[in-house]
């Protein structure tokens, strides 16, 4: 298609905003007077088909009446013409006038050069229902006029390709020639990549505001169709990330076409800055994973809920029964052992009512407890059951802790929980068995008020990598089948965070074994930041993954366990649509699988290893047969890594981590 255009948006029109002071003019006499004037005059509704055409439309067209209305603008001016309609028609139905002249290509009537009036028409307080589209034919008076202008043609050109760029334009345009210079920078995209028109005349465009990794791809693309090959991205809207003069980069949504001036062909890109939207989308899939965690909790809540009924009564029984046993024992030392069973099961009665609360939402009640003193008591409570199974129990709790306003039995639930925790942690090991409690408090810092804590370690096996960000999921748990229920520190991490604390697995240190943290600020209450809180590396620059798979239930079961570890995920259905998506997108690794029917992934990776050599360097290949000699004769050749079918979404994890670092 060759669109050569000079136009001008005239901003929203007015049509059917007020009565015009005129009476209606009889519809036989509207009618000879639209058929009888030499001009062009159509009318084309929401869905891109034509309501009206006049006598002189219908002549320019050639097509009697009954092939024109009702009829699809693609099929009465074929499809290249309707192409260079679509980027104006969202401006056009949200009420913005358009004036152009300019060459179109026809299929029955050849090069002609045109000049048209697009008005969207409205009724008064309703949407746009259709664009009244008027139009005259100058091709010959144009013909004549390039005739005597034919010496002055690289002047010609040139104001040819201004006129084609609007400069108050709200997006950013950029205009290059076929070598991919920049000959045209509007004031958008000087505002939105920090750079004077000045300073980037003649310069190549993938210098000035592609990353590093786009310009291969970019370069490539460009000698393609300026030798005639085919333009994949011309007209297609792109979500890439651009660059900014201080090296920052950001995302951007991008259309490209192609202009013919003169016999020249220059390309034009129209730039939106996406960064609200792509935060947006960020915030919303975490507050989606906060989501499906507040699911979790609630379900557990109701659980949790059923079984403190089904406990109240015996728990009563038995702390009834304790009471009296006490009374009746006259051995000072019997009487105590009676008190602690009886103070052992009030407590047991105040966690039960902490999980009703919990379900009920009901609130808790905050007072100044000490939690050298809860850990004393859940030492206390625990000191048999730690000397039987033979494991030392040593505490070292900082002298004036400074109180805390908390509740003093959820908080003495944690602490119960993360002693119990140890203890267990250390069934089985040989040798010595040991759990080291302490506490401290923090200094006070300028962001934050002073906090004390609680470190629980322990001489146990520890927490294998793989399973450290899982273990404060629900019912997730590391401990022998019949023990745990893996709600423990789940709940314990969610009370310590309605404290405006929180509760931490601590990387391992070179002794082994776990360590616990928790932390309480001595107010009791969640910091109020006064700005938002700054989002964690990983949350900015998050991994985006490629996963190719010509069976769709193993591509989505990848991209589920890859989404929820918190990886972008794009799906190919074959080699070949990989190969497509890698020259519009940017990925980190790919994960595909080795046999597939058109394009298998040996023949993939070869494709990657040339276009993209980084990249081949980071595919995963998952099949049912990496144990073959010709699936491992390619692996060894490629150096890639392989992964056996069926495997646990632990091993695919670990395996693309394993790739990405």
């Amino acid at each position: 298609m060759t669109l050569e255009r000079e136009f001008v948006w005239t901003g929203p029109n007015q049509w059917g905003q007020e009565k015009s002071p005129l009476p209606p003019l009889a519809p036989e006499l509207m009618s000879a007077l639209l058929d009888n004037i030499t001009a062009r005059v159509a009318v084309v509704g929401r869905d891109h088909c034509f309501i009206y055409a006049n006598r002189e439309a219908l002549e320019f067209y050639g097509r009697p009446a009954e092939q024109v209305i009702g009829q699809h603008l693609s099929q009465v001016l074929g499809e290249v013409v309707y192409s260079g309609y679509l980027p104006w028609a969202e401006r056009l139905f949200s009420g913005d006038t358009l004036r152009w002249q300019g060459w179109v290509e026809y299929p029955t009537r050849g090069r002609r050069f045109l000049q048209e009036t697009m008005v969207p028409f409205a009724p008064a307080g309703a949407e746009v229902q259709g664009i009244v589209v008027f139009g005259r034919d100058h091709t010959e008076l144009k013909l004549r006029e390039e005739q005597l202008v034919e010496q002055t043609g690289q002047l010609q050109a040139s104001e040819a390709l201004k006129a084609a760029i609007v400069d108050h334009a709200l997006a950013a345009l950029i205009s290059t020639d076929g070598h991919g210079c920049i000959v045209e920078f509007n004031p958008a995209a000087e505002a939105m990549f920090g750079r004077r028109r000045a300073d980037v005349m003649g310069h190549p465009v993938s210098e000035v505001i592609m990353p590093q990794r786009y310009r291969a791809p970019h370069e490539a693309g460009i000698r393609r169709m300026e030798s005639g090959g085919e333009g994949r991205v011309l007209g297609k809207r792109m979500e890439l990330h651009a660059l900014r003069a201080d090296g920052t980069e950001f995302p951007i949504e991008m259309v490209l076409w192609r202009t013919n001036v003169g016999g020249t062909g220059y390309y034009t890109a129209s730039l939106v800055d996406v960064t609200e939207r792509f935060n947006a989308a960020q915030q919303i899939e975490r507050q989606r994973d906060a989501l499906r965690q507040s699911e979790k909790l609630t379900a557990m809540g109701s659980l949790l809920a059923g079984v403190a009924h089904e406990l109240n009564n015996p728990l009563a029984i038995v702390m009834g029964r304790a009471s009296l046993l006490e009374e009746k024992c006259d051995d000072p030392n019997l009487r105590a052992d009676v008190q602690r069973i009886r103070e052992a099961a009030e407590r047991c009665g105040r966690i039960v009512r902490t999980f009703l609360n919990m379900a009920r939402s009901k609130p808790a009640t905050r007072e100044s407890v000490s939690l050298n003193d809860l850990t004393r008591a859940a030492a206390e409570m625990l000191s048999y059951s730690y000397r039987s199974h033979g494991v030392e129990m040593r505490l070292h709790l900082t002298d004036g802790l400074p109180s805390v306003k908390a509740d003093g039995d959820q908080i003495g639930q944690i602490v119960l929980n993360l002693l119990v925790n140890a203890q267990q942690a250390l069934a089985g090991i040989e040798g010595e068995r040991r759990v080291h409690i302490e506490t401290g408090v923090e200094a006070r810092r300028e962001t934050r008020e002073p906090r004390v804590w609680l470190r629980v370690s322990d001489n146990g096996p520890g927490v294998p990598p793989e399973l450290r960000d899982k273990l404060f999921e629900p019912f997730f748990t590391t401990k022998p089948e019949g023990i745990g229920t893996g709600l423990g520190l789940a709940v314990s991490r969610s009370l310590a965070r309605d404290h405006g604390g929180d509760l931490t697995l601590e990387p391992t240190s070179q002794k082994g074994g776990a360590t616990f943290r928790l932390n309480l600020p001595i107010s009791g209450e969640p910091l109020q930041e006064s700005a938002p809180v700054p989002l964690q590396e990983a949350d900015v620059f998050q991994s985006r993954l490629l996963v190719v798979d010509d069976e769709p239930e193993i591509a989505e079961l990848m991209r589920d366990m890859l989404e929820g570890a918190g990886y972008e995920v794009a799906t190919a259905e074959s080699g070949a649509v990989a190969v497509a998506l890698l020259e519009t997108a940017r990925f980190d690794a790919i994960v595909s699988d080795l046999h597939m029917p058109d394009m298998d992934g040996a023949t993939l990776w070869r494709e990657v290893e040339r276009a993209h050599p980084l990249l081949a360097r980071r595919m995963l290949f998952v099949t049912g047969d990496t144990l073959s000699p010709g699936a491992r004769e390619f692996l060894r050749e490629a150096r890639c890594v392989g992964l056996d079918k069926p495997f646990t979404k632990a091993d695919l994890l670990a395996a693309v981590a394993h790739l990405l670092t």
